[in-house]
């Protein structure tokens, strides 16, 4: 699977930008496969300046023992990476089965935004959105 414009479209932290912009996130992003049982992220790795979404594949997002989510094709990890400086990762991300991600860097973000300022403001908001929705189930 090969992820376009449009599909990047899709999935939601994306959702809100124009085709042009889509292309412009996807042109920073660099494909990566994983095979089962690679570990991705590590947990209180720093320095850890990657952004992933998962184009094939799943992946599990645990601490210790305790298994936090799964994503799958369409979902990320790693948002956080591309706003906040060395900042430790919260969580071991390991594949469950192949995976093949788009990997965006701290640095290549930071690049797009300077040049595209409203692809910055857009995903920030949906960020915020995020965080609101996991701040509200925390509280129930």
């Amino acid at each position: 699977m090969h992820m376009d414009a449009a599909g990047l479209q899709r999935v939601p932290l994306f959702s809100g930008l124009s085709v042009e912009e889509a292309s412009g996130v996807l042109g920073t992003a660099k494909e990566r496969d994983y095979p089962e049982g690679d570990r991705i992220v590590r947990q209180g790795q720093e320095g850890g300046r990657g952004f992933y979404l998962v184009v094939e594949g799943r992946v599990r997002v645990s601490t210790g023992s305790t298994t936090l989510a799964e994503f799958g094709p369409g979902e990320y990890f790693g948002e956080m990476a591309l706003l906040l400086d060395d900042t430790p990762r919260t969580a071991d991300v390991t594949a469950t089965t192949a995976v093949r991600a788009l990997v965006i860097t701290q640095w290549d973000f930071r690049a797009l935004i300077k040049t595209h300022p409203d692809i910055g403001v857009k995903l920030m908001a949906e960020l915020a959105r995020r965080l609101r929705d996991t701040d509200a189930t925390v509280a129930d």
